[in-house]
C-alpha cells in the first residue's frame, strides 16, 4: 500500500469509491460536491493505492489565512474499511500538516458514523448540525490544536 499525491487521472476512481460508500456514509448529491472540489477547491489531496488500485483518498485544505488545516473528503473502499487504511491515511496527512509553518488549528467535518475514529487522533467535538449532509447524516465538526499534534 502506498499513499501518493492525487492526480486528475484519479478522479473517476475516487468518484467510484464515493459511490461505493453511498448512501451509508455519503448522500448521492455529494458526488457533485466532490467533483466541484476536484475542479475548484483541491489543495493537497492523496490517493491510497494497493496493487495499483485506488482504495482510499483524502485531503488537506489550508484555510483562515494559513492558520487552519482541514482534513477533507476521506473515502475508503468498503472492502478495506477497518483494516488500517484510514488510520494510515489520516496519520500521513497529520504528518504533512506538521511540516506546514503557521498552522494553529486542525479541523475535520465528519458525521455521527465516523467521528469516534477522529477522536482516536485527539480531535474534540465542537459542533453538531443535524441532517447537515443529508437527512440522517449529521455534521460533526471536530478540532485539535496544532500543539496537540506535535
Amino acid at each position: 500500500m502506498i499513499i501518493r499525491p492525487y492526480t486528475p487521472a484519479d478522479g473517476e476512481s475516487i468518484i467510484t469509491l464515493l459511490r461505493l460508500n453511498t448512501p451509508q456514509y455519503f448522500a448521492p448529491e455529494e458526488e457533485q460536491d466532490l467533483r466541484d472540489y476536484f475542479a475548484n477547491h483541491i489543495d493537497r489531496y492523496f490517493a491510497v493505492e494497493d496493487n495499483s488500485n485506488i482504495i482510499g483518498s483524502g485531503g488537506i485544505n489550508i484555510t483562515n489565512r494559513g492558520k487552519n488545516a482541514a482534513l477533507s473528503w476521506d473515502i475508503i473502499h468498503p472492502e478495506h474499511q477497518g483494516k488500517g487504511v484510514g488510520r494510515q491515511l489520516t496519520q500521513h496527512r497529520l504528518d504533512v500538516i506538521k511540516s506546514i509553518a503557521g498552522i494553529e488549528n486542525i479541523s475535520v467535518r465528519t458525521s455521527q458514523l465516523v467521528y469516534k475514529f477522529y477522536e482516536k487522533f485527539g480531535f474534540a467535538l465542537k459542533e453538531v448540525i443535524k441532517d447537515y449532509w443529508a437527512k440522517g447524516i449529521d455534521m460533526y465538526r471536530m478540532e485539535m490544536l496544532y500543539n496537540d499534534l506535535v
